[in-house]
């Protein structure tokens, strides 16, 4: 799977998915993460990407233009592998030809809107975008960014939570971390990815580890029992009282 983002911050967001589970992802060819850099794309020589918002107010507004060519500059690169690997894969004449045709080459790709006004994202959505071969995040800065090229190039509008952030670099690494874990060959253990917190619904049950007494605390004698099936019914019958507990509102979805 392949993560574009559109970033005025490359350096923040590259140096915080290079550590951990994503970095071992894209080490070993599972994803890639490219960032790239709105402000190359400026038409000035001090690389200004703002401007002040027609009508009066606070803050600056990213402008269309450098937002347009890097999206295009990113759709071009994916284009571009698309087309390598259907020659590699030896498409037909008649599909090479009909390819050639096609001005577009390509549907437009999926891109992420990191906004607090988008939907608020959730394991079901990241289910949905981890079947995407392509993601390209947007991230906004200052006030936001033109409404034209939102409009141009935006599929989908996203947001990790009802508060304000000073960019949208964060979200977007919030959402390539849920997402790459559900592509194959990310976690060590697969059954992980899919029996975790937010499977059906529910928050995950309590874990345990060794000692098998810390500080006069027992670990739950049912999992020392080697009986699978009363674990599971333990770990599910814990699933549902922590969220009705913790959160209730997920039960009523």
């Amino acid at each position: 799977m392949h993560f574009h983002i559109l970033t005025l911050f490359p350096e923040m967001v590259m140096d915080g998915l290079n550590t951990s589970i994503t970095g071992r992802a894209m080490k070993n060819g599972h994803i890639t993460v490219e960032a790239t850099n709105i402000r190359d794309f400026a038409e000035n020589k001090h690389g200004h990407v703002d401007d002040y918002p027609y009508g009066g107010g606070a803050g600056m507004v990213m402008q269309p233009g450098p937002v347009y060519r890097a999206y295009e500059y990113v759709k071009n690169q994916i284009d571009e592998r698309i087309k390598s690997s259907q020659v590699d894969s030896q498409v037909t004449s008649e599909e090479n030809s009909m390819l050639e045709n096609d001005g577009d080459f390509q549907k437009k790709p999926r891109v992420i809107y990191m906004t607090p006004q988008g939907k608020v994202f959730n394991q079901s959505i990241a289910e949905e975008l981890a079947k995407e071969e392509d993601l390209v995040l947007l991230c906004g800065h200052y006030e936001g960014i033109d409404e034209r090229v939102l409009e141009m190039i935006v599929t989908d509008n996203l947001s990790i939570g009802d508060y304000v952030l000073t960019g949208g670099e964060l979200p977007a690494m919030v959402v390539i971390d849920a997402v790459s874990r559900l592509v194959p060959g990310v976690l060590n253990n697969d059954v992980s990815a899919e029996f975790e917190t937010f499977h059906d619904n529910l928050l995950e049950y309590p874990q345990y580890t060794r000692p098998e007494e810390f500080m006069g605390r027992k670990v739950p004698e049912v999992l020392l029992s080697g009986h699978h099936k009363n674990i599971d019914a333990w770990r599910r019958e814990q699933s549902l009282q922590r969220t009705k507990e913790r959160r209730p509102d997920l039960l009523s979805d």
